[in-house]
């Protein structure tokens, strides 16, 4: 995107795998919920998350230790104009199918097409800006744009290939546990039974194993993900050696729970995996849409009575510190006080529809740290009142006799963010607001977060070094009404749009960092999550007999690290 790659063109692996990792042995990992399709790129259903990333290629593929570098996997060279209006891949001869056929450029020009019009919605914003794909040599293609932004030459080198054959005369959008759609990559679905296990096993003619890109990955020889109720069910699994690898997210947890016999033997290790990445954003969610979350106030209200200091020392012990904004702990997110320079230049059109604390500067509240938080508690009640709600007999209402009652939906088997609902809800009882969770099963949980049917639900978004168009995705305002979208929130605001319209199309990197604080500023000042603690450092347990490389990516435990660059070797 800016500049040149890191790797110069004779590299012999990444810079983060171990070329000399060997090959073999058997990792078994553990999700809660279900599956109820093997389709990772539809709409319809609940794939294992993990399986569009284990079996399935793209074009280029990634470094996880630069942000914004692309290198040929399916492709064995890429070619952009200047202004990037298009770009033009040349496929690898020796590229192959699962079932050994070869890929093709047709296979390459209907997948586009298929995802652009049938698959996921989270490929469907970039067909929209495809104006043609055509084929422009026995193994080359080339796709142009209809607009202007600078990120599409990667974008389109990061959608799974798939095989077109193997669709002829079915339904893609509609396939579910019939089959799994062929790819390139080296695992392939071996075994499964649903809402149970899936299990995947390397394929040995898996035609990219000795490419220097995939040198040192891709080292199990069986990877297996196993299905729980919950995560307390999944770690006594864990701790009674059905799994072999837990992803720990709780700091107090991390330092408290895990004395039993396996750790303290050493057949279990502990790992603490650093990273340079943003926070992203994990919290509650407002519903925008829903009177009267749509009123500014009644959300900064609701964020000054969540009392994260006492939750935080409570569930973690005080050690996970707070998100801060979208894109804190990286050069990318916000800084402190008045907007200035190009971040003051970008959102200076848009000055008078901006919620207070955008230009001026915006922090968090924070509390004392005590149970009764009595200072933002009293806050909160004017703003409440500002916006128009009393207190009447102990409960909140509006001038129509409305009582402000909440609920938050939430996933079975969250039972940290349950206990989060729970601690918080005493508080609003305070101010006369009721808060009530609802947990439900995966596929309803899926449906109404689909359906935008919530008040408040949990979110999660990861955020990268090289933020581009799936901005859009997360905030964009064409995603607001449309069901599915991944904007929960509802956030339709034409400064959010305006700052991933400039992310997409400055050329000079300094612009692209002010554009990102912009937007950060934006998404933060308008209060549209209550964020809880970030994830500081990956904290990964496992079989003794699983190991990484000592270099790690800036990225940190992301996806491209495990099970990516680990292997199995015994003793």
């Amino acid at each position: 995107m800016y500049g040149a790659p890191a790797l110069p063109p004779d590299f012999v692996s990444l810079p983060y795998a171990n070329p000399l990792a060997p090959k073999g042995g058997k990792v078994v990992f553990g999700n809660t919920g279900g599956f109820d399709t093997l389709n990772p790129f539809a709409q319809k259903g609940t794939p294992p998350w993990q399986l569009r990333f284990w079996g399935y290629e793209s074009l280029m593929g990634r470094s996880w230790d630069e942000a914004f570098s692309l290198y040929g996997l399916l492709a064995e060279s890429i070619e952009v104009p200047e202004d990037r209006s298009w770009v033009e891949f040349t496929l690898r001869r020796e590229a192959r199918f699962s079932d050994g056929s070869p890929v093709t450029v047709e296979d390459v020009i209907w997948s586009y097409e298929t995802l652009g019009t049938k698959g996921h919605l989270r490929y469907r914003g970039f067909w929209s800006k495809v104006d043609e794909i055509r084929q422009t040599g026995p193994l080359s293609l080339r796709i142009t744009f209809n607009t202007a932004d600078r990120e599409l030459a990667l974008i389109a080198g990061m959608r799974p290939i798939l095989q077109k054959a193997q669709w002829e005369g079915k339904d893609f959008a509609a396939s579910g546990l019939s089959e799994a759609p062929i790819g390139t990559g080296a695992y392939v679905v071996e075994d499964f039974e649903p809402e149970r296990q899936l299990t995947l096993r390397r394929n040995p003619d898996y035609w990219g194993k000795d490419l220097p890109f995939r040198r040192g990955t891709q080292n199990f020889d069986e990877m297996r993900i196993d299905f729980f109720g919950d995560q307390t069910v999944l770690f006594e699994a864990f701790k009674a050696g059905e799994l072999t690898t837990y992803r720990e997210f709780n700091a107090e947890k991390w330092a408290s729970a895990y004395g039993f016999a396996a750790v303290v033997d050493g057949r279990i290790v502990k790992s603490e995996i650093p990273h340079q990445r943003p926070t992203g954003m994990t919290g509650l969610a407002f519903n925008t849409r829903r009177v009267p979350l749509d009123d500014w106030r009644v959300r900064e209200a609701l964020l000054l009575a969540f009392n994260f200091e006492f939750i935080n020392e409570t569930i973690t012990g005080g050690v996970q510190p707070r998100i801060q904004s979208y894109f804190s702990n990286s050069n990318l997110g916000l800084r402190p006080g008045p907007a200035t320079g190009q971040v003051a230049a970008y959102l200076a059109p848009y000055a008078g529809a901006l919620l207070p604390g955008t230009l001026e500067g915006y922090a968090l509240p924070q509390s004392d740290g005590t149970k009764r938080n009595r200072k933002n508690l009293r806050k909160a009640m004017a703003l409440l009142e500002d916006a128009g709600w009393h207190v009447q007999d102990g409960v909140l209402r509006n001038a129509k006799g409305r009582a402000l009652d909440l609920t938050v939906l939430l996933r079975q088997g969250d039972g940290e963010m349950k206990t989060v609902v729970e601690i918080y809800a005493r508080a609003l009882e305070r101010l006369g607001i009721t808060l009530t969770p609802e947990l439900v099963d995966n596929a309803q949980y899926v449906g109404r977060q689909n359906e935008f049917d919530f008040d408040l639900t949990r979110v999660r978004r990861e955020l990268s070094l090289s933020p581009g168009n799936e901005q859009r995705l997360y905030w964009g305002a064409a995603g607001a009404g449309q069901p599915g979208s991944r904007n929960l929130m509802g956030i339709s605001s034409a400064a959010v749009d305006a700052m991933i319209d400039h992310m997409l199309t400055v050329e000079e990197p300094e612009d692209f960092v002010a554009a990102t604080r912009a937007l950060d500023r934006l998404l933060t000042a308008g209060r549209y999550v209550i964020p809880i603690w970030s994830f500081d450092k990956g904290r990964i347990a496992h079989a003794k007999e699983l190991h990484f490389p000592d270099k790690l990516p800036i990225y940190g435990d992301r996806t491209g690290f495990m099970p990516d660059v680990w292997w199995y070797q015994a003793d």
